[in-house]
């Protein structure tokens, strides 16, 4: 029974973790991943203390784990930039029928120094989850190897299915 419980938890962790919002795929993966080994790891070291609670200590575990594992994650993106390296990467789930409304205007953004040779300045950007804009603020990002121009975030229109944000990528 207490193994159904953590691989449960660890399933519900990986469902979380895939559904965060406005972050690269290494905060994803490192999130879901984190969170199923701090899961494992919690449940082992909760079943072999005293109170042999492996379903305590996987659900500690799980937590922190997701959060660590999803901290490095977001560092390796920020450190990348945008890592996507074509339209189909970058191209969401968030579909509409009719052109969203425009976006309020942008709020002012302080460009800070080049941190590195060869990062490229990426502009904030409005995003649109499929029912609200959400701001993505600007940033330098290092181009990914073999890619030297920057697609800005922008709506396709695809036929039936209707229109579908395809976030900034590298090309």
């Amino acid at each position: 029974m207490q193994t159904r419980g953590i691989l449960l938890l660890c399933l519900a962790f990986s469902v979380l973790g895939t559904g965060c919002v406005g972050t690269g795929p290494n905060t994803q993966q490192g999130a879901v991943t984190g969170g199923a080994i701090g899961a494992l790891a919690g449940a082992i070291i909760g079943n072999n203390s005293g109170g042999h609670n492996a379903l305590g200590g996987a659900i500690i575990g799980g937590a922190v784990g997701a959060i660590a594992g999803g901290t490095i994650g977001n560092s390796i993106d920020q450190q990348r930039g945008t890592i996507y390296g074509s339209e189909r990467e970058a191209t969401t789930t968030v579909v509409v029928q009719q052109p969203p409304p425009p976006p309020p205007p942008p709020p002012s953004e302080v460009v800070s120094v080049q941190p590195a040779p060869g990062a490229v300045w990426i502009p904030g950007y409005w995003a649109f989850d499929g029912y609200r804009y959400v701001w993505v603020s600007g940033g330098w990002q290092m181009p990914p190897p073999y890619h030297y121009a920057y697609v800005a975030p922008h709506w396709v229109y695809r036929g039936g299915r209707g229109y579908i944000f395809v976030r900034g990528y590298w090309r």
